[in-house]
């Protein structure tokens, strides 16, 4: 077929696509672990990774799951650091360990065929990680050095002070480290969670990629043919929400500076809520991409600031609404009026047609870019079933992306876009 070049080709909105989210296989391995895959025959690469309930949430003392985190590479029995990561280089493969407030996931990735090379070292760092005390020591004195660093910096000081005020210090998601918490770091607190939360109970594993029915053969006599570390059940903790009682803060961090960081946030209820994807329609609209409101008013025509941004929180058992930006410390105030301002545009005035369509088109393309390939589509299906949802889910989502109206927009923006629930922090 030859192409007319001369002829544009036809132009789709995103709003027009019948959005599939195509199937996984669902299985078991042979010690119960949950175990989802998606093969794809484009290329002969692969990615595993394994989430675990080793978040913040879980750690029975500051530090320790970032901690165990990233020290996961720091020796076994067997070998050095170096002779791990040297091992890792060799074959091309990328093994990293990223932790947050719920989970801690180790993600795998490589050329298939090395499959056999890689994972009896990934389960041997589970299994028999020592943490030797001078790798604890060289994480200890970074952490602290980075810390200092970074404590300089009014936006890291408005970051840890804006989630305290909405979830109390108390709560994992409030809370923030000290340098004394770096040096009350201990080996056998590294090894207690190592093999309390990094176990075979508290595991669930995604494959995607080129694999056959071997290479998942081989990942259950590695993984699933009997249980490893604890087997004792971990209790789900439960934390009261403590949020700060004062609503407007000013905190000056430096006399000298000419910049200074502002957040607005106020509690939202969790991702099971029916109010949550609504609200990521309003958010998007409002301060969520560059074409939003936000950016318009306060980048573009007042030029207060380079970028601003709002969000949800994307945690699994408490939600947030977020506004950040960083502006010249003589507009910070004028700043907070804009937003404000524009929260109550959307509380009186109803959305132009044409504007809730550019917003939907750029959700819904949003979605159709994270459907291309089994990597993108394994990572949808990871946040459906980490936060207890099904692919019912995703078809609402879709559902409601398109169908919602300007009055609804409206009824949402006078139900949660209420200037006494906010906490207000200005950082100079």
């Amino acid at each position: 077929m030859i192409l007319d070049r001369k002829t544009s080709p036809t132009i789709y909105s995103p709003q027009e696509f019948n959005y599939i989210l195509p199937p996984i296989s669902s299985e078991q391995l042979d010690n119960g672990i949950p175990f989802y895959s998606l093969t794809d025959s484009v290329e002969p690469v692969l990615q595993l990774s394994m989430v675990f309930d080793a978040g913040l949430w879980y750690e029975t003392k500051n530090a320790i799951s970032q901690a165990t985190a990233a020290l996961l590479k720091s020796g076994t029995s067997n070998l050095s650091s170096f002779q791990i990561n040297d091992t890792f280089e060799q074959y091309g493969a990328s093994v990293k360990i990223s932790t947050d407030a719920d989970w801690s996931v180790l993600t795998v990735s490589c050329l298939t065929k090395h499959l056999s090379k890689i994972l009896p070292l990934v389960y041997e760092l589970l299994t028999d990680t020592q943490f030797p005390q001078s790798e604890i020591d060289i994480y200890v004195q970074n952490s602290k050095q980075k810390l200092s660093v970074q404590l300089l910096k009014s936006e890291f000081i408005a970051n840890r002070k804006i989630d305290e005020y909405i979830f109390g210090f108390e709560h994992p998601y409030g809370k923030y480290l000290f340098a004394t918490d770096y040096d009350a770091i201990r080996q056998e607190d590294l090894m207690a969670y190592l093999h309390k939360a990094y176990s075979s109970l508290n595991c669930k594993m995604f494959l995607a990629g080129m694999f056959t029915p071997s290479d998942k053969l081989l990942i259950n006599q590695i993984f699933g043919s009997s249980p490893w570390n604890s087997q004792e059940i971990q209790a789900i903790p439960v934390y009261p929400l403590t949020p700060e009682t004062e609503k407007k803060h000013r905190i000056v961090h430096d006399e000298k500076s000419v910049q200074g960081s502002i957040r607005l946030a106020a509690p939202f209820p969790p991702k099971s809520h029916p109010d949550f994807v609504p609200m990521i329609m309003l958010n998007t609209l409002f301060g969520g991409y560059f074409g939003s409101r936000l950016m318009s008013n306060i980048r573009e025509e007042k030029g207060y600031t380079y970028g601003i941004h709002s969000m949800l929180l994307n945690q699994k058992n408490e939600s947030g609404f977020m506004i950040t930006t960083e502006a010249g410390k003589d507009v910070c105030e004028l700043a907070v009026e804009e937003i404000y301002k524009e929260m109550e545009l959307l509380k009186t005035e109803l959305v132009d047609m044409e504007e809730l369509n550019l917003v939907k088109n750029y959700l819904l393309g949003s979605i159709l870019g994270g459907l291309d390939g089994s990597f993108h589509i394994i990572q949808r299906w990871k946040g459906l079933i980490l936060n207890g949802f099904t692919e019912e889910r995703f078809y609402n989502n879709i559902k409601l992306y398109k169908s919602i109206t300007p009055t609804e927009i409206q009824a949402l923006a006078q139900k949660y876009f209420d200037k006494s629930s906010f906490y207000e922090l200005i950082v100079t």
